[in-house]
């Protein structure tokens, strides 16, 4: 599969709506534990329904007209119209456009999720491309894009099965003494490759239709077994799933109703496969240990590209909330400058990893096997140790700003109380024009969002989802030019020394960016930025 930089007429568009997602997942029977019981189904279980929500909200904003030009994309190679969260990258401004996507979605749902299938796809879209070239063939890209034809077509959401069980960490896949910590294969043969292992930390794993199984590292060639990619249904005999609950379905905070995780959330699952069978046409690789760093790199960079979005869009949750709270207690923030620094503060943390994130965009260097666009590694890693870091901060200065009441208010069954709630709802009032109702509900919605279990989990979500902090700074100085820095500055010091290659430290240098080669392509589509207003809403 190639891409394509010439337009032609699109065929029409296969989008399902949130209601057309939660019927479709009654075809899938998955087997699931949750809290010790087994589901029977998990469109009508309580314990998914945020997470579920969460999905059909990513169906329903893409068949929104105003929001098509960042939540639709055109596969050229196909000619045809589909979902941001399924498309190959044909451009620095697909990726501009998949940012700002994952941004409005996030700002609604928390987590949109969905997006981890676009981080996949592009990943795997890569690694085949140089398998094929290694070996001369094309066997490879025709079965992912095949597949990939499918997925859109169908317009389905996508788990991704990458992080394994690991075992004992400092060893590799093939000296565990227990096999199954990694996904491995047990055996193959014309028909089908059979595998077996544990995944952890598989997003959503439960609610979607397929599975993409990924390596986790690196391999070696006695890692052979354990370098393998495919794709199957997530109710394929041999898949058993044990799974967190999505957000906090039903439950009440210490002080209010959980307001926000009730309705939205993300489920995490072990998943087991127990001698899967997968059919050759669903199998990307299996055994091409050597190529198995390309999607690694490729995957990590491209999520934590989209990542940098996600917790943008949760930073403008913490923006107007905390701003509304101050509005609620009867304080001017435009006035007070105890209240205005932090929430400036709050704004350039949450807007400054997001222009990392536009920078990773606009830096975009082409893949020479696939042709898709990728993100720059620097900024896309930088954007995303911000992130991971300051998401405590973050919470910490909506805190701030919004008083101790988040954490003083009386519970909820107090607001029906006919001995409490009168008076409740007279001392607690503090700003006139705005009722006593509307400051403890934002109050709450703060106090799940920053100061509950939730709250905690969205704090180590951001902190180790896509990779720990070291694995950034790893790939920051792994892909960072220093040897263009030592070498200007002894070029300054005229010092003399010549570029050498013996000199580890001046193996990095600093690519042509203020050019085509380096930078962007003359005429290529570029974003179509949505209004201010409607990115905020």
């Amino acid at each position: 599969m190639s891409i394509s930089s010439h337009a032609a007429p699109t065929s029409q568009v296969s989008l399902m709506s949130g209601g057309d997602y939660r019927e479709s997942l009654r075809a899938y029977k998955p087997t699931v534990f949750v809290n010790g019981r087994q589901v029977t189904s998990v469109v009508d279980d309580p314990a998914f329904r945020p997470g579920v929500n969460a999905l059909a909200f990513t169906y329903d904003y893409a068949l929104r007209p105003e929001l098509e030009p960042i939540a639709l994309a055109t596969q050229h190679s196909r000619n045809k119209v589909v979902s941001r969260m399924l498309h190959i990258n044909e451009s620095a401004g697909d990726l501009l456009n998949k940012l700002e996507a994952v941004r409005v979605l996030c700002q609604e749902t928390g987590c949109a999720q969905r997006y981890l299938a676009h981080d996949a796809l592009n990943g795997i879209f890569q690694a085949v491309a140089h398998i094929d070239d290694a070996r001369g063939t094309t066997e490879h890209r025709e079965r992912f894009a095949a597949y990939l034809a499918d997925v859109q077509d169908r317009d389905l959401s996508i788990g991704i099965a990458m992080t394994d069980a690991k075992g004992d960490r400092s060893k590799r896949p093939h000296q565990q003494a227990n096999p199954d910590t990694y996904v491995h294969v047990v055996e193959q043969n014309a028909k089908d490759v059979v595998i077996s292992g544990t995944k952890a930390i598989v997003t959503g794993a439960p609610y979607m239709h397929e599975l993409l199984v990924m390596p986790s590292r690196n391999m070696g060639p006695q890692d052979a077994a354990f370098a393998v990619c495919c794709a199957v249904r997530v109710d394929d005999p041999g898949i058993t799933i044990v799974s967190r609950p999505a957000g906090r379905p039903g439950e009440k905070l210490e002080h209010g109703d959980a307001l926000f995780s009730r309705k939205y959330g993300q489920a995490t699952a072990v998943v087991i496969f127990d001698r899967v069978f997968v059919p050759w046409d669903r199998v990307f690789y299996a055994g091409e240990w050597e190529h198995s760093n390309v999607l690694t790199y490729s995957y990590a960079t491209h999520h934590r590209h989209s990542c940098i979005a996600a917790r943008a869009g949760f930073g403008d949750l913490l923006i107007g909330a905390g701003a509304l709270m101050c509005e609620a207690n009867g304080l001017d923030v435009e006035t007070k400058s105890n209240l205005k620094e932090p929430m400036v503060e709050l704004i350039k943390i949450t807007e400054g990893f997001y222009a990392c994130g536009v920078a990773a965009s606009v830096y975009a260097t082409q893949d020479e096997h696939s042709g898709s666009f990728m993100p720059e590694p620097v900024f896309s890693n930088i954007g995303k140790l911000l992130l991971s870091t300051q998401i405590y901060d973050m919470h910490r200065i909506a805190h701030e700003v919004s008083g101790g009441l988040i954490v003083a208010l009386p519970g909820p069954d107090e607001d029906h109380n006919p001995a409490t709630a009168a008076k409740l709802s007279d001392v607690l009032q503090a700003n006139n024009s705005i009722p006593y109702k509307q400051r403890i509900e934002t109050a709450r919605f703060i106090e799940d969002l920053t100061a509950s279990y939730q709250g905690g989990w969205y704090s180590l979500i951001s902190l180790h989802g896509g990779g720990s902090p070291a694995a950034m700074k790893q790939e920051i100085w792994r892909n960072y030019p220093v040897g263009s820095k030592v070498e200007l500055v002894e070029r300054l010091l005229d010092r003399g020394i010549l570029h050498d290659e013996k000199r580890s430290i001046t193996k990095n240098r600093q690519p042509g960016r203020c050019c085509d080669a380096g930078c962007t392509v003359p005429g290529q589509p570029v974003m179509v930025p949505l209004p201010v207003s409607k990115r905020a809403s």
